[in-house]
């Protein structure tokens, strides 16, 4: 008697998923020449030009004011729209529309198959360490529109021992100040409920001093602890790692001295959030300061310079503490991991509606900038830089020098909690095509050690 084994059985589902995969994808671009001939050619041309007037509209919205920028709005709705239109007239707007399936379908078993190779996200390793007997943590009523009341954070931790200051809404106070007091007092844990700008004040007095740092996620997005697997539905849920908790080793990022968890936000960005009305209205103040950045009639010109890498006169700079997923719109703005000991740095130059299509249409645009390193330096031809650091917005001297501490921070989170979501792999095509074409080298039979049952 012969079995198929486990593995055998994985790769065969690996193999057909990806051929799968390649299969609807190719007649997802084939379907428009196979229904509509030299029809269907005109067609998918007339969406490529569709893509790249949506981009070239896009552009001159955020570029232009008044008149202009309703022109612009109207020409990047009214572009996807008439190559629907055209489909249409051509009764073959359901090959478009079987062809948006079958490509999501392509990319769904693309997904899979590249799921099943055993390729997974980095797990950061726990330490089981004793829990913590003199907690200090600081609370932002504010935070999140008000989720410390909310969810009673407060109560919650003052009955597991914790020392708790709620930080005054009408006056600056600083935290990292009150954290040092913390420590000078005997405390062996800080804590935070508040935003990332906070939080990282906060936790480089933590990494100072060799204590534990905990997270809160009271804060409006939560993105250091989204990517620390933390519960942000419920703040106080967080608190259980003061009494059942293990600690996570991972990287802070500094521009000069001024720590930060996420990122650092030079140029558009970094200007953008200095506006006063930033905090009210985000998109009316973008919109109105942006113009002026693009167009290069307002900031600094800045050169990005990282190890051997050099890239000149972008308008937007990010600097992250580990690098950012930007290859898939599922994973996009996440982080793989926290630990790598490497800032991530994306850097974004356009200079016209010509650039921005590209932007679209081209997969490596000479206009965006991507790589890591272990230190970036951000220069400028003016002696200060505006800069966005979690949100928050400082001025700094130029140039401004961006380090990771690697693995510096010592975070303490909750042993049960939501965990990290799972990324989507990058889907790799040609990949896939080894995938699909492969044989595997244990698809011979292998005989049963008894006769009759399959083998494990």
């Amino acid at each position: 008697m012969y079995s198929v084994t486990a593995a055998e059985r994985s790769h065969h589902r690996q193999a057909w998923a990806a051929r799968g995969a390649l299969a609807a994808a190719g007649l997802a671009a084939l379907l428009p020449l196979l229904y509509g001939g030299l029809v269907g050619l005109l067609l998918l041309a007339a969406g490529v030009v569709g893509l790249a007037l949506t981009a070239v509209g896009l552009w001159w919205v955020l570029s232009r004011r008044g008149a202009a920028r309703v022109a612009a709005a109207g020409l990047a709705v009214a572009a996807p729209l008439g190559v629907m239109v055209l489909f249409a007239r051509a009764h073959l707007l359901w090959v478009l529309v079987l062809s948006a399936l079958l490509w999501c379908g392509a990319v769904a078993s693309g997904r899979y198959a590249l799921r099943s190779t055993g390729l997974r996200r980095v797990r950061v390793k726990e330490y089981r360490t004793p829990a913590p007997q003199r907690p200090f943590l600081l609370l932002n009523p504010r935070s999140g529109g008000g989720k410390v009341e909310k969810f009673s954070v407060r109560e919650k931790a003052e009955r597991l021992g914790a020392r708790v200051v709620l930080l005054d809404a009408e006056q600056h106070q600083d935290v990292a100040a009150l954290a040092r007091e913390a420590v000078a007092d005997g405390a062996d844990l800080l804590g935070v409920a508040g935003g990332d700008g906070t939080q990282a004040l906060v936790a480089a007095v933590a990494a100072e001093h060799g204590l534990p740092f905990l997270v809160i996620s009271a804060g409006t997005r939560n993105h250091f602890a989204m990517d620390l697997g933390l519960d942000r539905d419920d703040p106080a849920a967080c608190l259980d790692a003061l009494t059942d908790g293990v600690e996570l080793r991972v990287d802070l990022g500094f521009a000069d001295d001024r720590p930060f968890v996420n990122n650092a936000s030079f140029g558009a960005y970094g200007t953008v959030v200095q506006s006063p009305g930033y905090r009210d209205s985000k998109v009316g103040t973008a919109l109105e300061v942006l113009p002026d950045l693009l167009s290069r009639q307002r900031g600094p010109r800045l050169t990005v310079r990282a190890g051997d890498s050099v890239f000149a006169d972008p308008q937007a700079v990010l600097v992250s503490n580990n690098p950012y997923r930007t290859d898939d719109p599922l994973g996009f703005g996440r982080r793989e991991r926290l630990n790598s000991g490497t800032l991530g740095v994306l850097a974004l130059k356009v200079d016209s509606a010509v650039e921005a299509a590209e932007l679209l249409l081209d997969p490596q645009p000479q206009g965006f900038g991507k790589l890591t390193a272990t230190e970036v330096v951000i220069e400028a031809d003016e002696p200060t830089l505006e800069v966005g650091l979690d949100g928050e917005a400082l001025t700094l001297s130029a140039p401004v020098r961006c380090r990771v501490a690697r693995r510096a921070l010592r975070v303490r989170v909750p042993r049960d909690r939501p965990g990290v979501p799972e990324l989507p792999p990058r889907l790799d095509w040609r990949r896939l095509r080894k995938l699909a074409a492969a044989v595997s080298r244990t698809a011979v039979p292998v005989r049963s050690p008894r006769a009759g049952k399959p083998s494990d």
